[in-house]
This record gives structure tokens, C-alpha cells and sequence, in this order.
């Protein structure tokens, strides 16, 4: 091998290390994407990540503010009459519990589980304060110490 052809592939080495190396700079200061949520309804879905979201850790008050104003920005689904609403969570979501709100009221227990369903009726029904013909779905991650909020637009179909 001549020295031309060994200094060449040096050169190589050392440019393939550096652009690794970059790739991997850039990936670590990319922020983790949060957990998703998913609604479905008779074969449509649609899926969100947080609105805010803490990496698991208590939000605070500025934090909780700013997600509210960004609520109306939700993802919407049309919802027929006789339609089941199926809400899918991470498991990371699952796993820290997590209660279903219709515009802003706490509508279900705390669940740990990553899948439930929920009637038309429950979002579309004066008995429970959601007549209207466009209705919230927040998820709020968290019991006691609300760790994310995603949020989804129902709208009477």
C-alpha cells in the first residue's frame, strides 16, 4: 500500500468518526418525545403527544396555565350517535394512572390501565353538563401530582 492510499483512508477514518460523532451530538440534545395518547372511533383515529409534560415529574402552575391555552389547538374526531369513544394511553401514562376530563371536570376513577371506553352519551348528554356539539377529552396523567395533559376535540357527528 503507498502512502497516498493509507493517508486517503486515514482521512476517511477521521471524517466518518467525526460525522458519528455529530450524529450523536445532535440526537443528545433532541428532548425525549412524551408518552402518546390515541383516540378512536369506528375504525378513525387520532393520536397527541402532551401538551405539557414533565417526564413524569409534577407540573407547576406556570406549566399548567400554559397548557390550558394550548387545549384549543386539540386534535378533534367526529363521534356518531351510537359510537364508542375508545381512549389508548402509553403504558407510561398507564403505569403513573390517569383520569379522563370533559371540558375541564374529572369524568372517570383513576385507571392504570392503557385502554378504556366510554359511550357517545357520556360526551354528548346534558345529565352530565356535555350537551354541546364539540366537547374536551383531556387525559390528565397522574393522581395527586399532575405529571401531563393531552387533549382531544369531540365533535357530534
Amino acid at each position: 500500500m503507498t502512502t497516498l492510499q493509507s493517508v486517503v483512508r486515514r482521512r476517511r477514518a477521521v471524517a466518518v468518526a467525526g460525522a458519528v460523532s455529530a450524529g450523536l451530538l445532535v440526537l443528545s440534545a433532541c428532548d425525549k418525545p412524551s408518552p402518546v395518547a390515541t383516540i378512536t372511533v369506528d375504525g378513525t383515529s387520532v393520536n397527541s403527544e402532551a401538551l405539557c409534560y414533565n417526564d413524569g415529574k409534577a407540573l407547576d402552575a406556570k406549566s399548567l396555565d400554559k397548557c390550558v391555552k394550548k387545549a384549543g389547538d386539540a386534535k378533534s374526531i367526529k363521534v356518531g350517535q351510537d359510537e364508542t369513544v375508545r381512549i389508548g394511553v402509553d403504558p407510561k401514562i398507564a403505569d403513573a394512572g390517569w383520569v379522563v376530563l370533559v371540558n375541564g371536570r374529572p369524568f372517570s376513577d383513576i385507571s392504570k390501565q392503557t385502554y378504556r371506553t366510554l359511550p357517545y352519551g357520556a360526551f354528548f348528554s346534558e345529565q352530565y353538563g356535555t350537551g354541546g356539539s364539540t366537547n374536551t377529552l383531556t387525559i390528565q396523567m397522574g393522581d395527586k401530582a399532575r405529571q401531563g395533559f393531552w387533549a382531544f376535540k369531540l365533535k357530534k357527528g
